[in-house]
């Protein structure tokens, strides 16, 4: 397989939102499968409120970016980790996965495995592409359409930055970047979920000084910043920031993230390594352990 971003701790969410540890995962009803059964008594993923409205967020998600993409690849990773207990899985535009994902969605509920979609987090995002005032909202649409599903729990502006107009693509060139109409997009954002199509919206790698600019005018100020975070790149002064504005963080590439090297900072590291040992984990199985999760 030739995934990315499937790493088992995608997404781990971190403060400032409450994590409710006395909160029992979502109930589950029974199932017909001897392995959804065993799913409903052993999947207890942890959960954030995130928002103005506590929406309730599974802390551990996965994503669905991969290069090159290969549909079944993910097909069977979204059904696999459903079937282990993941609730949360994490798309977006850019990585042309929303349509697979959604019908890996269908077959889980269809098979049992999972009871309904309430039972699922489902996180998308707007590319740089569709970040201008009239794009977002169709852009929205359509990944629905994709997803078949009426509703994102989260929705995000993917990059703080604006590019001409086109169908999702990267690599981007330089001269095709245009400056970003932060309040514009940031409303049609807030339409997005006034109008029900998202339950909750957020933005993904905004510096402090991106989100100084964005609460400066939003109505609705978002309840997530999606930015890389690991032992390597810790941002302790983007999450202070976070922390005092009530903005959740969630880290992703917790793992370490997507280098043009072949060696990884956090997996390949002596240090980690050697904690690990020491405690007879792998440095993978050594941060879930130390998230709750």
């Amino acid at each position: 397989m030739h995934i990315l971003n499937f790493s088992a701790a995608y997404t781990i969410y971190t403060a400032p939102a409450m994590l409710d540890k006395h909160r029992q995962p979502r109930k589950q009803q029974a199932m017909s499968s001897p392995a959804a059964r065993s799913i409903t008594c052993s999947s207890k993923v942890p959960e954030f409120l995130v928002g103005n409205i506590g929406q309730p967020m599974p802390a551990v998600g996965l994503g669905t970016a991969s290069h090159p993409f290969v549909a079944e690849d993910v097909r069977t990773a979204v059904l696999t980790a459903l079937e282990l207990g993941y609730r949360h899985i994490d798309t977006a535009a850019l990585y042309a996965s929303e349509r697979v994902v959604g019908e890996a969605m269908a077959e889980a509920v269809q098979r049992g495995v999972v009871v309904s979609r309430e039972e699922l987090f489902v996180t998308s995002k707007v590319w740089c592409t569709q970040c201008h005032p009239e794009l977002v909202l169709p852009s929205l649409k359509e990944s629905l359409m994709n997803l078949q599903m009426e509703y994102v729990d989260l929705y995000l502006i993917h990059w703080p930055m604006a590019v001409k107009p086109s169908k999702p693509h990267f690599p981007m060139k330089r001269e095709d970047i245009v400056p970003m109409d932060l309040s514009g997009v940031w409303q049609a954002m807030e339409e997005c979920h006034r109008l029900g199509l998202a339950k909750i919206i957020g933005v993904s790698n905004f510096t402090t000084k991106k989100l100084l600019e964005l609460l400066a005018i939003a109505k609705i100020p978002p309840a997530v910043n999606q930015v890389e975070l690991n032992p390597t790149w810790q941002q302790k002064k983007l999450i202070e920031f976070c922390i005092d504005k009530g903005i959740h963080v969630a880290a992703y590439s917790p793992l370490g993230g997507q280098r043009i090297s072949k060696m990884n900072p956090v997996r390949q590291s002596d240090i980690l390594e050697e904690i690990g040992k020491a405690r007879g984990k792998s440095v993978a199985q050594q941060k879930e352990e130390k998230r709750g999760v």
